[in-house]
């Protein structure tokens, strides 16, 4: 048994995955573009995490771009019986690093196999459509003719499962209509708790919700009042938010990501901290008034 096991484990697709896995967008090199300064790290890290009992590792193969895919694929393929590998599609990088819309039919098949050759596999267990409306959050659009596109690779054999990321509430429901959906995954942290209602209406559902940027992402969670309850428990800001994440909702499964392994422990140790509910109480002000 690995420690990681005390989080517990949510369905994703048709599989048990436990509720702290591991995000790869850091094994590329700055601004997610390009090589990583240490690719041996990077390999050191991957199977760092699925020796510590890591199943669920998140990437896409815009990162880089291609660049974690291979990396994902030097360091554990074979792959494992068990690793759930979820990818995304939807967006392709410019030449200066820009994050560019690629909702095409022709854009999206190319981009589901660019995930097969990379990673080395035959089918890929889930794929993630990311909206692209507004790279910098959630915004209105209508995602039927790439999702009709993704069904249709899905029928093919070559996806099992389809998943939205950075979408409203009204983009998941109108989804449904066109297929199933096995997880959302949307931007989601102590201090960013727009999707609350969404969270809650998934988890009624049996859904799985994917925080992105559980620390903050490019911008790291900075709080006083984070840092203070850390320090009353004896742990890092970051472990207690992560904390706060794995007792906010039973369907939330953590993907915080790191090139570091020293990061990498001190992440998943976040398990073995019980906040207890005046902590919690505390934590629950950071995001203030508005997001509830």
């Amino acid at each position: 048994m690995n420690a990681i096991d005390k989080a517990g484990t949510f369905q994703l697709g048709t599989r048990q995955v436990k509720r702290v896995g591991y995000g790869a967008m850091q094994l590329a090199g700055p601004g997610v573009f390009g090589p990583p300064k240490d690719r041996a790290a990077a390999v050191a890290v991957l199977r760092a995490a699925v020796e510590s009992g890591v199943d669920h590792i998140d990437t896409s193969d815009f990162y880089g771009p291609h660049v974690t895919n291979q990396i994902i694929r030097e360091a554990l393929h074979p792959y494992r019986d068990g690793l759930v590998i979820v990818t995304k599609v939807g967006a392709v990088r410019g030449p200066k690093a820009e994050w560019l819309p690629a909702f095409s039919a022709e854009a999206l098949q190319q981009a589901v196999h660019d995930n097969l050759r990379n990673l080395g596999l035959d089918v890929l267990e889930v794929v993630n459509l990311r909206a692209m409306f507004d790279v910098h959050g959630p915004a209105e659009g209508s995602l039927e003719a790439p999702l009709t596109a993704l069904a249709e690779l899905r029928q093919q054999g070559l996806i099992r499962h389809i998943g939205l990321s950075n979408v409203t509430a009204k983009q998941v429901a109108d989804s449904r209509k066109i297929c199933p959906i096995a997880c959302v995954q949307n931007q989601y942290n102590l201090a960013n708790r727009a999707d609350d209602a969404l969270l809650d209406q998934l988890a009624a559902e049996g859904a799985a919700y994917v925080p992105f940027f559980p620390l903050g992402g490019f911008t790291p969670l900075q709080s006083g009042v984070l840092s203070d309850v850390a320090a009353s428990l004896s742990a890092t800001p970051m472990q207690v938010a992560l904390a706060w994440l794995l007792q906010r909702s039973p369907n939330l499964l953590l993907i915080p990501g790191t090139s570091s392994l020293g990061h990498l422990h001190e992440n998943l140790a976040a398990v073995d901290l019980q906040l207890p509910p005046d902590a919690i109480t505390v934590l629950d002000g950071i995001a203030g008034p508005a997001s509830t």
